[in-house]
């Protein structure tokens, strides 16, 4: 069932995700990345087309977790590598958030994204932008879709008994990843201007902050 949804999912986002993506518009079929040349470009050198194979476009093992493990926060997040998708303006990660874990308040600055539940559920939503502030959130469970648009603050949480598992398709090759709590108190910025940014006292600040640099 997981991979049948999996497959599903993947071809509505492929597919959506190419006509809106914020990447610049391919010129061509594909450009499929070519790890080993020392050309900088935006995006990744293109193979030569002659040697272009199927495996350029497949990735196996996103049945299961693995990649970045955050034991703060209960969540580990794969990657998706497929060398194919060099410059076509999307990006795939399967994200497994542990009972009791979140994947806590962030954005990507460069791209809107869709997620899919493959197993359990989980409390996932955004905040639309100041002054406004207005929560859009759902408890989603598995075959449930959420969208979330560029450069918003969203989450996960899964506040449930039992693992979840999401894959998650994001519109843009390099969409980047702000943690806002790791932003804030894990950059060094100054305890009293923390203070008066959550209402709280610098002595507050500084030991929220300590936690972060620990």
């Amino acid at each position: 069932m997981v991979s049948a949804l999996l497959l599903a999912f993947t071809a509505v986002a492929l597919g959506a995700g190419h006509g809106a993506a914020f990447d610049p518009n391919p010129v061509q079929d594909f450009c499929v990345a070519d790890p080993t040349s020392k050309v900088h470009v935006n995006g990744q050198p293109c193979k030569d087309p002659a040697t272009v194979v199927a495996n350029d476009f497949f990735f196996p093992g996103v049945d299961k977790p693995g990649g970045t493990n955050s034991r703060r926060y209960g969540f580990s997040a794969l990657s998706v590598q497929i060398p194919g998708l060099n410059t076509l303006g999307a990006s795939h990660a399967r994200v497994d958030v542990a009972p009791g874990g979140v994947f806590p308040p962030h954005y990507h600055p460069r791209a809107a994204e869709t997620a899919v539940v493959l197993e359990g559920s989980v409390y996932f939503g955004f905040v639309t932008s100041y002054p406004e502030n207005k929560l859009l959130a759902k408890v989603l469970r598995k075959g449930d879709v959420f969208a979330v648009p560029q450069g918003l603050v969203h989450f996960l949480y899964n506040n449930g008994t039992e693992p979840a598992a999401l894959y998650a398709t994001l519109s843009s090759q390099n969409p980047g990843l702000v943690l806002i709590g790791d932003a804030l108190f894990g950059s060094g910025l100054p305890g009293d201007l923390l203070a008066k940014t959550f209402l709280t006292d610098t002595e507050t600040a500084n030991k929220i902050g300590a936690r972060f640099r620990s």
